[in-house]
Formats: C-alpha cells, structure tokens, sequence
C-alpha cells in the first residue's frame, strides 16, 4: 500500500524537474505543492491580462518558429517550485524539446536561426522579413496580430489608446498600422499591386472578325455575277427584269412605278446571275448608290423616246464614282417616236462612247414588250460577267450587305441581303450595325427556305432583333454571346454620342432668339413598309427649302400604324402618314378617339406634295397695304360732335370703306377708318380725283390746313415657303 500511495503520478513526474533522490519530499509536503498548484479564477483572470513581468519589461513570446510552419509552446511550469528551481527546469525542457541529444549550445543556436529563415522563406502568407511587416490592404486587427505574434486584445488595447474602436475582425487604416508597428517595434510597409492589377477582372473587348482582302488564290471559287439595273423613272427597268424573270413585278407596284429595292436570281445557261433592281424617282437616290456599291455590273436603262434625263445622269454618276462596268439598255424601241442614235449622242455628252462610235460602251437596243433584243442583252452580260472573273471564299466568315429591310407581320424584323463572301447557314449569329440577332429562316426570292446561301446571293434574312439600318453590314460571330456583348457595346457608344453632342450656336439662331423669330413646325409621324423607303422619303421632305416651317420628324420607322404611334401624335399634336403600309384596328379606334389625322400613300410623289401643301397652311396669310388716294385739308369746319376736313382728292381716289391716315410733314398723326364722306351733304361711297369732299376720321378732331389725308386698304396675301 505505501508502494502505491508513494508513486508519483505521470504530471508530477513532468513537472518534477530536479531529479535528486536525497531530497524526495514527504507526503504531507506533496499534498502542500498539490493544493498551491489550484488556481482561484480571480488569479486566471490576473494572469491573462498581466502583459508585463514583474521586472516592468514585455514578456516574450514563446513561440518556436519550425519548419512547415509547425510551433510548439512550452507547459506552464510556474508555482509548483520556487524562482531558482523554476528558471532551471524550464531551461532544461527547452534543452530537451529542440535537441533530445546534448550538443554544442552555440551550435544549437545556429540551427534554430537556420530553421527560422527556412520556414520564412517557404511560408506562402504575408511573412516578416526581419522587423519589416508587408501586408495588404483591407488591414484587419487579427491579421496584423498574428504577423506581430500578439493576441488580438493586445492591438485593441492600443487601438484604444490611439481613440481607435474597431472589433478585432474588421480593418483599420494604413497610418493605423504604421503607428501600431512603431509600438511595437516593427516597420510598417504597405504592398502595392502592380499598374493594371487587381482583384478585378480584366473585361475582353469583342471585335467585330475583319474582312479577308487578299484571300490565297487556292481557296477562291467562281461566283454569279451581281448586276444592277439603272436608270430614270418609267424608262422600263422593272419590265426589263420582268422579261429575264418570267414575272410581272410591275404591275404590282402602285402607279406602275417601282418604289422599293429588290433582288433576284436567274438561271441562264446554267450559271446563276443575280439582279437588283433600283427605283428610279429622283428621291431614292440613295438607293441608286447602294445598289451601285454592292454590283458588279450596271445595266444603264434609257428610253429610246424619252433620252437621256436627270437620274438617268445621276445613275452615271453613281456608276462611274463605284468604278462599276457599264452596259447601255436602250429600251421602247418599237414605240414610234424612238430614235436610238439620239440616245448613243446623248451618252457622248457624258463622257459613254457607245462600241458604234468607236468607244468600249456596250449598247443594245432592247423592247421588253416584244421581246426585241433581250437574248443579246443576257448573253452581252453573262460575257461581261466572265471577262470580269468574279471570284470570292465560300468557306470564309459570312458577310452580307444589307438591301432592304421592313417589319413583317409573323416574322417581326427581316431584311434582303445580297452575300459577299463566305456562307451564311440557318442558326449562325451575327452582328448587323448596332443589332445583334441570329439566322431564324432564310428566303430565296421565290419565298422559298434555303437552309445556306452562298457569294453573290440575294436572300431574305428572319431573325434580327431590331429593324437594321440599310447599308448596314451583317457579319458573321464566334457565337451568340460575342454577338449580343458587341451589340451592347455600340449601342452605349451610340448613346453616349447623341448625349454628349454639343449644340452649336449659330448667328441665325441667336438673332431669331433675340427678335423672337421662331419657325412654325410640322409635326410627322411616318410608317413606311419599307426601311429604305422612309429613309427616301425622310429626306426629301428635308430638302423642302423654308425659311418660315420645318418639317419635324417625331418618328419614322417601317411597319404598321400602331395605337402607341396615335398616342404619340396626340401628345405631340403630329400628323401621321403612311407609306404602302396598314393601319391597325387599335389605331383607328384610338385616331377615332384622339381626333388625330392619318393619311396613307401608295405613291410617293403624291406624299411629297401634300406634305408641301400642309406646310403652306401653317402659314398666316400676310396682310399687305395698298394705297389708293390722297386728299389735301383745305379748310376745318365745326360740325355737331367734333369737326370735319374740307378735303380736295388730289390723286386716286379716296373710298368710305378704306382706311386712313392724316400726315402732316409727311408725319403720320393719326390712323384708323373713316366714319364720315360726304360730298355736299350727301354721304357717298367714293370720291375721285379733283373732286372736294367732306371726312371725319373716328373720333380725331385736330385737323389743320394743309394736312394730307393718305387713303388705303389691306389686302391679304398667302405666303409662300
């Protein structure tokens, strides 16, 4: 029993440190060291927060910096022994802990130095070179803690001495730190990230795939040629392409003229040949020169009756300026009054010698009625068209030209394209100006569903998400996300540029300001069904030249009339015109309601006109004064309410009806009706020249000899724009 109750236990044995059997305590001495080992929580709470020895000096961390970032702390050995004891037993179990042999010490010392850099070294966190602390910012308390190897109410403790109150997880400023590190003897540094570094991330710009100039020979194939018909209005273009077509295109335009672009393909021996189709009304000249851009070959139509007329100049222009081939269509030539070699004259003018007179102008007379000359016509271009050696990459990115576009009822926003390299196929994206979209369906000119169109085909595209600007280019994208990010990118360029364009101050301007001389505006809303044609249309109203009304475009678009676009021309007090287009049944109800007027058009010139007409009712009549006679006061009577001048009508003649003023010195004293003429004492009517007369003139009574009285009348005049 005393063998048991006499062994020591496992924890006295650790902290038992003098191994001297001579001096083995007693049991009741045992029970004394146990008992003194029991801690009150007052004295915990005392130990915790003493930072400081007794000596007045900071204690020292126990902390072993190892290698792999392990740290070991040693036991607590206080208040078992006395102060001698203790101080011996903790040197001996660090002696143990860091080298279970004996060595040298000074050897000792340089390992534990060696392993201390290692460890720095290899430590992927924020480490401390030294005294030098490098961190990053956000700074947070804790962070900072455990780079100093204090506990986290430490820094708070100074915190609050710096009148800083932050909880240990939230951050504070860089000067914070540096003076938190001066405390404490370190050197604060701050870890700068590099130029363009971060925590964001860098956004990639999406760009729009280039066009391929030169394409290597190898991969090139032979495409159908493009060819443009030109010319002036009514010349027979459209009956022309009729003829190729085997179609009757005209007589399904209003007016018999053709109005919109359009595009379409043959077959001719085999060989596909692409048409477009340009109108021919001095409006659309803009659609002349798109058509000219995208072509290959221009076949220039002119009446043989009529000649050469001012499109048909203007399609020259437009021919040569594209630097495209020319090919001279002289059309009606079985009408009786033709004379084609007035035409070949004509075309000497502009600098076209036809091969007749010794140029390299081809022409041809042509009747698209009879049929006369038409084989001649499609071989001289399908000729023309291989001499040219029209080649382009099947296989490259798929560009497209847009023709035409408009809004259709059951497939939204669709446009007419004409391929110029690469295929387009059914499910590619794409970027088209400012819209994105993705091929839904694509039409041949027949209506029929192609599922790829190749170079040089003309094709209608389903599938934009906004109605494109014609001109505009259709490219094909990586995919359908690339597409709508660079569609979002210009359209906030675009936006940002009509924000940020200044108003520029003209002197016109400031001079109306200042005398108060404001146009009257007209106010349109124009539905068109076509994009191209209310571009056309837009600006020939522009052109309209006034100095006293501007035509104001509140909208313009293609597609029907709808109850918003009613709504807006009721709020804008507009008029709204339509262009070959419907009017929806909301519409009508709500123009009902509203009381706005709606005018639709078939025919483009008659839209012109009316617009000129309305103009010219904004305008109030101009009231201009004419004068008629004079009468000299020769003498002053007294009559019962007043007094009268005894009058001699020196020119003209001076009428009851008129107005009149009294001049004296050639001052003018007085102007209003006359109440009184008289002649004798009858009241007339008129008075002639030579003849003496009696006038009261309202209620003015300061007549005097001599006085000259001006008669004459106001007469309204309509203005003119």
């Amino acid at each position: 029993m005393a063998d048991s109750s006499d062994k020591p236990k496992k924890d006295k044995e650790v902290l038992d440190l003098l191994d001297d059997s001579s001096t083995k305590l007693s049991r009741r001495e045992r029970q004394r060291v146990e008992a003194a080992k029991v801690e009150t929580v007052g004295e915990k709470k005392k130990a915790a927060l003493d930072i400081f020895e007794e000596d007045g000096e900071k204690k020292k961390t126990s902390v072993i910096r190892k290698k792999g970032g392990l740290q070991k702390k040693l036991p607590t050995i206080s208040k078992v022994l006395d102060k001698k004891s203790d101080e011996f037993a903790a040197s001996k179990i660090a002696a143990d802990l860091i080298s279970p042999q004996p060595k040298d010490p000074k050897a000792s010392d340089a390992d534990e130095v060696e392993e201390t850099s290692e460890a720095a070294e290899e430590t992927q966190a924020p480490v401390i070179e030294g005294n030098v602390i490098t961190i990053k910012p956000p700074i947070i308390v804790s962070d900072l803690a455990d780079l100093m190897d204090l506990k986290p109410f430490q820094l708070m403790a100074d915190l609050i001495k710096l009148e800083v109150f932050v909880a240990p997880h939230q951050a504070i400023e860089p000067d914070i730190a540096e003076k938190l590190c001066q405390m404490h003897n370190f050197v604060f540094e701050r870890e700068k990230r590099e130029k363009g570094g971060g925590v964001h991330k860098k956004k990639k710009k999406v760009k729009e795939p280039k066009a391929v100039e030169n394409e290597p020979e190898e991969k090139l194939e032979l495409r159908a040629p493009i060819i443009t018909f030109m010319g002036h209005v009514d010349h027979g273009k459209t009956s022309l392409l009729d003829f190729v077509r085997k179609s009757r295109v005209t007589k399904g335009e209003a007016g018999g003229i053709t109005q919109h672009i359009g595009a379409y393909r043959v077959e001719h021996e085999g060989r596909p040949i692409s048409f477009i189709d340009t109108p021919g009304h001095s409006i659309f000249s803009e659609m002349r020169a798109r058509g000219a851009d995208v072509t290959d070959i221009v076949v220039l139509v002119v009446a043989a009756d009529d000649g050469i007329m001012p499109q048909t100049v203007e399609a020259i222009k437009h021919a040569k300026k594209a630097g495209k081939t020319i090919i001279v269509a002289i059309n009606k030539c079985d009408m009786p009054g033709a004379d084609p070699t007035r035409v070949k004259t004509q075309l000497m003018e502009h600098e076209l010698t036809p091969v007749d007179f010794g140029g390299d102008i081809e022409c041809v007379e042509v009747s698209a009625i009879t049929g006369q000359g038409m084989d001649e016509l499609i071989a001289l271009m399908a000729l023309q068209a291989e001499v040219l050696e029209l080649k382009a990459n099947p296989r490259a990115n798929a560009r497209a030209s847009v023709i035409e576009a408009r809004i259709q009822p059951g497939k939204g926003p669709t446009a007419t394209v004409m391929v110029q390299a690469g295929t387009l196929k059914a499910g590619t994206p794409f970027i088209c100006g400012p819209f994105a979209g993705k091929v839904k369906m694509m039409l041949n000119d027949l209506g029929e569903k192609v599922k790829e169109a190749g170079p040089a085909m003309p094709i209608e595209v389903i599938g934009f998400a906004e109605l494109p600007n014609v001109g505009d280019e259709l490219v094909q994208m990586k995919n359908e996300k690339a597409a709508k990010k660079l569609s979002e990118e210009r359209q906030l360029k675009n936006r940002d540029n009509r924000l940020q364009r200044p108003k520029k101050s003209r002197m016109e301007d400031l001079m109306a300001m200042v005398q108060g001389d404001t146009k009257v505006q007209l106010k349109l809303i124009l539905k068109g069904d076509m994009q191209g044609s209310v571009q056309a249309i837009q600006n020939a109203i522009g052109e309209i030249k006034s100095d006293k009304v501007e035509p104001r475009f509140i909208g313009a678009a293609a597609g029907a009339i709808t109850e918003s676009d009613i709504l807006m021309a009721s709020s804008a007090d507009a008029v709204v015109l339509g262009f070959n287009t419907k009017v929806e049944t909301n519409a009508v109800r709500a123009a009902k309601r509203e009381g706005v007027q709606i005018k639709l058009y078939s025919i483009v010139y008659e839209l012109i006109d009316t617009v000129e007409e309305a103009m010219l009712g904004l305008l109030d009549p101009l009231t201009r004064e004419t004068i008629i006679g004079h009468a000299e006061v020769a003498q002053v009577f007294k009559v019962k309410r007043g007094r009268a001048a005894g009058c001699i009508v020196k020119d003209g003649k001076v009428t009851r009806s008129a107005h009149a003023r009294v001049l004296r010195g050639k001052v003018p004293v007085f102007d209003g009706k006359m109440s009184t003429l008289r002649r004798v004492k009858d009241e007339v009517e008129e008075v002639k020249m030579g003849i003496d007369c009696g006038i009261r003139l309202g209620d003015f009574d300061e007549y005097e000899e001599g006085d000259v009285i001006e008669c004459y009348i106001l007469e309204k005049v309509e203005q003119t724009l």
